[in-house]
């Protein structure tokens, strides 16, 4: 741990956003300078999930794992540590104090998402304490779960921070979507802020890909590309209740799941897993499509951001269905693989600062809230 600084910046305003998705493949850290009213990412760093530990991850959250409270604590803890690891790397590359770095925001790793019943919950592992004792800097987390208290599905929260880094300042609606193991999308018009998960992302064509290969996914769509849309099977899988349902809505892996898709496939014989794939490929498509000329028909164009940003095959089909351009983040200065993160940095900074970290009419909170709990750093 570096020691105090003897002085600091006052020109900078630096906080640390780390993120870790329903891919789970790594932590994402971006270091970003909320300095003089603008927002601008300073570094990032790539921490990747060792494998058996991913596996761990990936293994709990299909329906029907056995898991003890042992087994659970022991990996949040594990968690916890590696996000401090990730955090502490980009201070020492830059290289900084901890005096300089306002707060830690931690997003952690989602392992169930179910905002719906008698008793909603969100849950994510990576032991705040564990950061904010390793690190010695303030640590914020735990973002989802105030925003379900007020009555909101805790999810999805970074269509303000969209506002921030991609609100147009005109009267031109501007669709962000991020593609990442669920794929979500915020409309943004100039006034008002629409978002919401429209479903799968690269989750079901990830799994898909892992029970046929020893890797993690399909790069490029490459193995999607080999195959051919099933019109029946595609059109099977967009019977699914979820697809109908209107806004405000969340979901998470534990519903998209390799046992949902199986119990899919269950009506089919002889398909071509090739031919699967790139079925997969076309329903998350499809369903950002459709979600888009539904709620944002008029959009000028829409901003990929996420690791399906990264899949020529998903991007193709996706502008196929699209009357507008599709871009990546990157043509606004933020890498695709960073923007999460930096949201996470983002919400720390509206918690220090109590302001809301929610937009009620994206998770249907009753009311604007100040998200996350804030652990504070070395005395």
């Amino acid at each position: 741990m570096r020691p105090l600084s003897p002085a600091t910046d006052t020109r900078r305003e630096l906080y640390i956003g780390l993120m870790s998705g329903t891919s789970v493949d790594g932590i994402d850290a971006a270091l970003v300078d909320f300095g003089n009213d603008h927002i601008r990412q300073v570094d990032f760093h790539y921490l990747p999930f060792p494998a058996e530990l991913r596996q761990q991850i990936l293994d709990i959250r299909e329906p029907g794992q056995p898991l003890t409270l042992i087994e659970l604590g022991q990996l949040d803890t594990q968690l916890g540590k590696l996000f401090a690891d990730a955090a502490q790397a980009l201070i020492e590359h830059n290289p900084l104090y901890r005096q300089d770095i306002r707060a830690i925001g931690s997003h952690g790793q989602t392992v169930c998402h179910a905002p719906f019943g008698d008793q909603p919950f969100s849950m994510q592992i990576g032991d705040p304490n564990q950061i904010a004792q390793r690190t010695g800097i303030v640590t914020v987390a735990d973002f989802r779960r105030r925003d379900i208290a007020a009555g909101g599905q805790g999810a999805p929260l970074v269509p303000a921070f969209h506002q921030a880094v991609f609100g147009a300042g005109d009267e031109q609606i501007r669709t962000i979507v991020n593609i990442g193991g669920i794929a979500n999308i915020t409309v943004l018009d100039g006034q008002t802020i629409l978002g919401f998960d429209t479903g799968p992302g690269n989750t079901l064509i990830d799994a898909w890909y892992r029970k046929h290969h020893d890797d993690a996914f399909d790069h490029d769509g490459h193995w999607g590309r080999q195959g051919h849309v099933i019109d029946t099977l595609l059109e099977h899988l967009l019977t699914d209740p979820y697809f109908q349902q209107t806004p405000p809505k969340s979901t998470g892996t534990e519903y998209f799941s390799l046992a949902w898709l199986l119990a899919k496939l269950a009506l089919f014989d002889g398909l071509a897993p090739q031919d699967i794939q790139a079925t997969l490929h076309q329903l998350t498509a499809i369903t950002i499509a459709h979600d888009i000329e539904r709620h944002a028909a008029a959009s000028a164009e829409v901003v990929l951001c996420g690791g399906g940003a990264h899949n020529g095959l998903l991007k193709t089909q996706l502008a196929s269905h699209l009357q507008c351009p599709v871009v990546t983040s990157e043509h606004y200065g933020v890498h695709p693989d960073q923007v999460e993160a930096m949201a996470f940095a983002w919400l720390a900074r509206q918690t220090l600062n109590q302001k809301p970290g929610n937009v009620c009419q994206v998770t249907g909170a009753q009311s604007p809230v100040v998200v996350g709990g804030v652990y504070p750093g070395s005395l």
